[in-house]
């Protein structure tokens, strides 16, 4: 690309950028632009440390580790959570850093727009206002006609806690879930384990779980190992036993695998979606009213909003990558793209993580401006 098609390229981003805030502020969104420098910690405490290879990093005169921001959600929590005063209804756009995934090119600077609604208790009316204007937004901006595909983080972890799992399936699935793995895959046992291992597993998921624990340490102890990779040996002893749990599938029948395999499966208009997910719950005897009214009552007004509900895809599968997300989640795509131009959801725990006192309802969406398609 040349010089001049470069820079005619990144003004029509600037302009879709303008159109869509535009459009934001019409709809009563007040624009927020949060600092480009922020610390780094808040993103690693919540992404793990693998996120530390797609930061860019730098550190102030005390030794502080700082970042270029690398997305907007949590700097507007951060800067909503230090002027807090009732609900706020909250814009942005400008640009995020993210270095290129190992392997990857590119200049790791993109453009990104959104929105955020916090503390309104009208949470299925809130659900629906912010995925229309996101849409209408995008519109705004240029993009051509999106296919809605969502979900709800709400309704599985209802099922999951109807399943009953135990607590280290249950981690396993909730987290296997989120990367979109398939349920044989959410079963399968843990790849890695060796033959001579396999004995003593089998033999620890047979015998009292405190037993089995004592077991382990005793035998650390025996060794003289005291602590590896930081961990001490409780913390072993209970790392040992969770794999030993894993690998033998304890505690998860094959009623449940099924049980697990029919709900993921589950996928359709919202409204054929939740029926079938009714007579699932009804016919395991699974009590999910709360969250399938739920989902009712949002597309009630998804429909009231005057969007086409029945070209919406909701699957029981679809889940988003990031653990904060605790109801509706959405994405957006232009025909089969493979990355949404839209995405966004439900985080009413995260601002607590953040400081807040209390879980503060909230919901938002993030338009990624150079997938909208044709600004290139």
């Amino acid at each position: 690309m040349t010089d001049a098609n470069a820079t005619d390229a990144s003004r029509r981003l600037s302009q879709r950028l303008a159109a869509i805030l535009d459009y934001f502020e019409r709809a009563g969104f007040a624009r927020r632009e949060p600092r480009l420098l922020q610390p780094a910690g808040v993103f690693l405490d919540r992404a793990g440390e693998d996120f530390r290879g797609r930061l860019y990093l730098t550190s102030d005169a005390s030794g502080a580790e700082l970042c270029l921001r690398p997305e907007y959600t949590i700097p507007i929590c951060l800067d909503y959570l230090a002027g807090r005063n009732g609900p706020a209804a909250l814009a942005y756009g400008g640009s995020i850093f993210r270095a290129p995934e190992h392997g990857g090119t590119g200049h790791g600077e993109f453009l990104q727009a959104g929105i955020e609604s916090f503390g309104r208790t009208d949470r299925e009316a809130a659900d629906s206002e912010i995925l229309a204007a996101a849409l209408e937004a995008a519109k705004a901006g240029g993009a051509g006609p999106l296919r809605v595909r969502m979900g709800d983080a709400g309704l599985v972890a209802a099922f999951l806690d109807g399943l009953g799992l135990p607590p280290v399936w249950r981690r396993r699935v909730e987290a296997g879930h989120a990367r979109g793995l398939s349920p044989s895959e959410l079963f399968a046992p843990p790849g890695g384990a060796g033959a001579d291992q396999s004995g003593v597993r089998a033999a620890l998921t047979r015998v009292d779980p405190a037993d089995a624990r004592r077991l382990v340490e005793d035998l650390l102890s025996i060794a003289g190992i005291t602590a590896v990779g930081g961990r001490s040996a409780a913390e072993i002893a209970e790392r040992f036993l969770d794999q030993a749990t894993l690998a033998e599938g304890a505690g998860v029948s094959a009623e449940k695998r099924a049980l697990a395999e029919a709900f993921f499966a589950i996928e359709g208009s919202p409204d054929a979606a939740a029926a079938a997910l009714r007579k699932l719950a009804e016919d395991a005897r699974l009590n999910l009213d709360a969250a399938l009214d739920a989902i009712d009552t949002r597309a009630g007004f998804i429909a009231a909003r005057g969007l086409a509900l029945n070209d919406m895809i909701f699957s029981a599968s679809f889940a988003r990558q990031l653990d904060y997300y605790s109801g509706f989640v959405f994405e957006a795509r232009l025909n089969d793209a493979q990355e949404p131009v839209i995405g966004g959801g439900r985080y009413d725990r995260l601002l607590r993580t953040l400081g807040a006192q209390e879980d503060v309802p909230a919901v938002g969406a993030a338009i990624w401006i150079d997938r909208l398609g044709g600004a290139a």
